[in-house]
């Protein structure tokens, strides 16, 4: 295992965490994806889900989750019609690398310090 002085971070991979910190990092992003992991698929369920996000905020973060291919989106040609959400592979992936940060702030931070 190499000590943190041994390990190297280019300016790319710099930027590579950038990106992934303005995804994660914008308003309700999390939220979001954690209720798309504990099941919610219909945009009642991600409300009932994610408290104090608003209709038209909810609609905004599920179309910008969609345009970065963190949600998919299926319209179910039904008398309604129903569209249901679920998360991409991709998605899963994130959340699964967000999971020893996770780890870290608990273990460094449990108190929200």
């Amino acid at each position: 295992m190499t000590s943190s002085r041994e390990t190297r971070v280019d300016e790319e991979s710099c930027l590579r965490i950038l990106r992934a910190i303005d995804i994660i990092g914008t308003r309700w992003t999390g939220p979001i994806l954690l209720a798309g992991a504990r099941g919610a698929r219909r945009f009642k369920e991600y409300r009932a889900m994610v408290p104090g996000i608003s209709d038209p905020q909810l609609t905004l973060r599920l179309k910008q989750l969609q345009e970065r291919h963190l949600l998919e989106r299926t319209v179910v040609p039904s008398t309604p019609v129903q569209i249901t959400y679920t998360l991409t592979p991709e998605a899963e992936q994130l959340i699964a690398s967000l999971q020893p940060l996770s780890r870290w702030t608990e273990q460094y931070f449990p108190h929200g310090d």
